[in-house]
Parts: C-alpha cells; sequence; structure tokens
C-alpha cells in the first residue's frame, strides 16, 4: 500500500529538491568592464588586437594611442591596441596578436575590455554583441558555444570573436579557475550585449 505525504510535507520536500538542484547548478561567470573607448571611426584595413604588457602603469598610460586600452589584471600591466598587422609599441612587450577581428560597421564603436572569471562549469546565459569578442586566457580554459559548435582555449593562448549578432555561450571548461581578458569591437549605438537562444 502506498503512503501519501501530507500536502506541508510535499511542498517542504520538493521545496528541498528544488534548493539541492540549485546548489548543483552552474555558477555564473563574473563578468567585469575593465576599460572602455568610443571612437567615430576605425583604423582602415584589417584589424587586429595586440597585446602587450607594460613595466609600470605610467609607462603604458604615455604609450595610449587613438585606439588603445590600459588596464591592470592578474599583477601586470596590460596596453591593447587595434590596429593593422605586425604593429608595436615602445616600451611595450608583445603577448599576442589577436584577428583579423570581424568587420563591424557603425556611426560609432566602443572599444572594450572585460575581465572574465569563474571556476569549472561558470558559464553566461546565451546572448549576443553588436559586434566581435576576442578572447585572451590568463589561467584555466575557455569555452565559446555557438551554432557552429564549440571552440575552447587555454591559458597563454587567444580565439578570435565572431562577427555581429552570434549567439553565444562562454564557460569556464578547464579543471582550475578561469581568468580571461575580452577585447570588444562594437556598435556603441546599440545595446552592448543582449538575451539570444540557439537555433
Amino acid at each position: 500500500m502506498s503512503r501519501r505525504l501530507p500536502i506541508p510535507a510535499f511542498l517542504c520536500a520538493t521545496a528541498m529538491l528544488s534548493l539541492a538542484r540549485a546548489a548543483v547548478a552552474d555558477p555564473a561567470l563574473v563578468v567585469k568592464p575593465m576599460a572602455e573607448k568610443r571612437l567615430k571611426q576605425l583604423p582602415e584595413g584589417p584589424l587586429y588586437w595586440r597585446v602587450e604588457n607594460f613595466p609600470t602603469l605610467d609607462q603604458a598610460q604615455a604609450a595610449v594611442g587613438p585606439t588603445s586600452l590600459v588596464t591592470e589584471a592578474a599583477g601586470k600591466v596590460w596596453l591593447f591596441t587595434l590596429g593593422g598587422k605586425g604593429g608595436s609599441t615602445r616600451g611595450g612587450s608583445k603577448v599576442a596578436e589577436i584577428g583579423p577581428v570581424p568587420e563591424v560597421k557603425a556611426p560609432e564603436y566602443l572599444l572594450r575590455i572585460n575581465n572574465a572569471s569563474g571556476p569549472p562549469g561558470a558559464r553566461t546565459p546565451v546572448h549576443t554583441h553588436p559586434g566581435s569578442e576576442t578572447f585572451y586566457v590568463l589561467t584555466g580554459q575557455l569555452s565559446q558555444k555557438t551554432p557552429h559548435g564549440i571552440a575552447e582555449v587555454r591559458a597563454g593562448h587567444a580565439m578570435n570573436g565572431h562577427g555581429p549578432g552570434m549567439a553565444m555561450e562562454v564557460s569556464s571548461s578547464g579543471d582550475s579557475d578561469l581568468n580571461a581578458l575580452v577585447m570588444f569591437v562594437v556598435d556603441a549605438t546599440r545595446p552592448f550585449s543582449s538575451p539570444a537562444k540557439f537555433e
């Protein structure tokens, strides 16, 4: 003979099951803006993100050009410059050159550097940007899921972005905490990020 739980006990058991499921759900990836700049025009030709380290913040700030952004992360000073392939900045040590960046057409542009971090399993909601998103991973491993599949990049490596409007989910997919620098070139007149679905 089956035994039914009284209604209050059933509700309590259901609530506890929901809490248990929430406790094991993947945490959210923490994304923080670190630097940004608005531009009316981008440089001509195919564009690349040049990532460089500088000994001091003052030296990096003195080297900033029209399409450069400076930030500090992981105990280092970083200069990010959007420009042609093969460039260099006096006083800087080149870490990576990533591109060509997918083309973005807009009446005004936003260049932004974000920091993305989180434990294994942390992820963003599925979303889009009105431009491209490029990654350089400091620690851990980053995965980007799009309708084209899943791409992964580990510490010390970079991944170029997709063009505007690409649905994506970004996650920490390694065995250790993710820490990544994320470079954006987007249409400044549109929302920076919008919810999306995989079709």
